[in-house]
């Protein structure tokens, strides 16, 4: 008899991975990513971030092309797919299922204004008792930028999608999304329980742009015979899956019930909690979501908070600074230099507008730079230190809604490979950090045999995964942390002006 898998597919906009999950043990199997350089990202201006749609399912073409390298299997061996997306993205579709331009991504900018009124203009005790958020940069003020300054592309426009339900509708055929991903784009209604058409009819867009919603867990549709011919998987094989990357994350994390926290730090970092009471900032500066495992009688709601700039800056100072050292030699050379950088502040805001700033876009900045006492290991601490401190700067807001922030779980990967940004993370934060080995596209493996009836719980659908690490904060260390933090947030309010 032989081995059954389920199939992850994780599209970000650095890379597209996919992996393979062992249907009875639980563990992973195999995994792999293209392109092996990051996926372009297009900057008409600045504040604009793009891509096109068919650059993620040629490199999903390319991942499993790799998969099947690495590890050979059958195509009638795979039981069910789930998709991770990263979020916020449009991705616009005429009558033929083509994008009709190239998607706005989550790290584009140039809505915030368009959000901002419409927040004011349905008042803000509205929108944040509706939609728990202002409209903000998401997903529905995109499309009024479209409607606004592309009149002849909104035409052709038949249905709306996140980056996920187009990879979805490139697998069966069909535009369909999620109650989760309404939530994301701020298209969902928290209090009637439906499609937000305030916020579209405040846009002047008609709610038919909006697709078909499934439940996240279930058969979504099944793989149709060109599909499968391309990526040469087995015709009707169901896709039971989809989340945003965030809730994802959480969920491949096995964080799911009130109180639970994840936290993941790839292009941009994220801590994300969970609650079962409507809760949001007045200020929009951390967001509420639906979370994957809501229902009608045990609501449960993702508290994200985001930092647009994280593993970007670590990734932008290898290639223009460090010539394209691996990121193990740029740690170890971190490694030589004490907390605190010798007073080198690096605040890594340059990665399109900050929610946790209120949408501004300062810039990443440098502070306290001494040409005669800082070096290359300077900077790279002072670069991961800050990373952190963005991110307990957000952690700070969520601790002001009644959040409790006292263990966090996070994937062993991206930035938390570095021994200095995961002990600066414990010890900022003063929460035990724990390290499994699990991602983005294996979570959403393993949500996909939920999704197929395979599993019939979450708890036996974590059979199989492996903490690596658990990293104890320390009083002293704690101490040594905050210090630093206090001297980089006393700079924030100048950096962000």
């Amino acid at each position: 008899m032989s081995t059954k898998y389920l199939l992850g597919i994780d599209i970000g906009s650095s890379s597209v991975k996919t992996a393979l999950l062992d249907v009875d043990s639980g563990k992973p199997v195999c995994s792999t990513f293209s392109p092996a350089d990051e996926m372009p990202m297009i900057s008409a201006q600045p504040g604009f971030a793009e891509q096109d749609p068919e650059l993620w399912w040629n490199e999903l073409v390319n991942s499993l092309g790799l998969l099947r390298k690495k590890h050979p299997y059958n195509a009638e061996d795979i039981a069910a797919i789930g998709i991770s997306y990263q979020m916020h993205g449009l991705v616009c579709i005429d009558k033929n299922n083509k994008p009709v331009r190239n998607s706005i991504i989550w790290c584009d900018s140039r809505a915030v204004e368009i959000g901002n009124r419409a927040f004011k203009d349905l008042g803000e005790e509205f929108c944040l008792s509706n939609f728990l958020n202002s409209p903000g940069n998401f997903t529905a003020s995109k499309l009024k930028w479209v409607k606004d300054n592309e009149p002849s592309v909104f035409e052709k426009v038949h249905k709306i999608l996140l980056p996920g339900d187009y990879i979805a509708l490139k697998l069966t055929g069909e535009p369909v999304t999620t109650i989760p991903g309404l939530s994301e784009g701020i298209m969902w209604n928290y209090s009637r329980k439906s499609v937000a058409t305030e916020l579209l009819d405040e846009y002047g867009i008609d709610k038919s742009v909006v697709s078909d919603v499934v439940n996240t867990f279930s058969e979504q549709g099944r793989l149709s015979s060109s599909a499968a011919k391309f990526l040469g998987l087995k015709e009707g094989t169901p896709v039971c899956y989809r989340a945003g990357d965030q809730p994802n994350n959480a969920f491949s994390l096995n964080v799911l019930q009130p109180g639970e926290i994840a936290a993941t730090a790839g292009t941009s970092g994220v801590v994300y909690g969970v609650t079962d009471r409507v809760e949001y900032d007045r200020a929009s500066r951390v967001n509420t979501f639906v979370h994957v495992n809501n229902t009608a009688d045990k609501p449960r709601y993702g508290i994200l908070l985001c930092i647009n700039g994280t593993g970007i800056l670590n990734s932008w100072l290898r290639k223009n600074f460090f010539n394209g050292a691996s990121y193990n030699d740029m740690n170890k050379k971190a490694g030589e230099v004490k907390i605190g950088s010798e007073g080198l502040l690096i605040y890594p805001f340059g990665n399109g507008a900050e929610r946790v700033l209120v949408n501004k876009n300062p810039g990443a900045a440098i502070k306290n730079l001494q040409f005669n006492t800082h070096h290359q290991g300077h900077v790279l601490r002072a670069a991961q230190e800050g990373i952190v401190f963005s991110l307990y700067h957000g952690i700070s807001i969520m601790k002001e809604m009644g959040m409790q922030v006292s263990r966090v779980r996070a994937g062993y990967a991206n930035m938390f490979l570095s021994e200095i940004f995961a002990d600066a993370f414990a010890n900022t934060s003063d929460a035990v950090l724990e390290l499994y080995d699990t991602d983005g596209a294996t979570g959403a493996a393993r949500a996909a045999g939920i999704g197929a009836g395979i599993y019939k719980s979450f708890n036996e659908s974590f059979e199989g995964m492996t903490k690596i690490k658990t990293i104890e904060p320390s009083p002293g260390r704690v101490k040594q942390y905050r210090e630093v933090y206090e001297q980089w947030n006393s700079q924030l309010k100048n950096i962000i002006q």
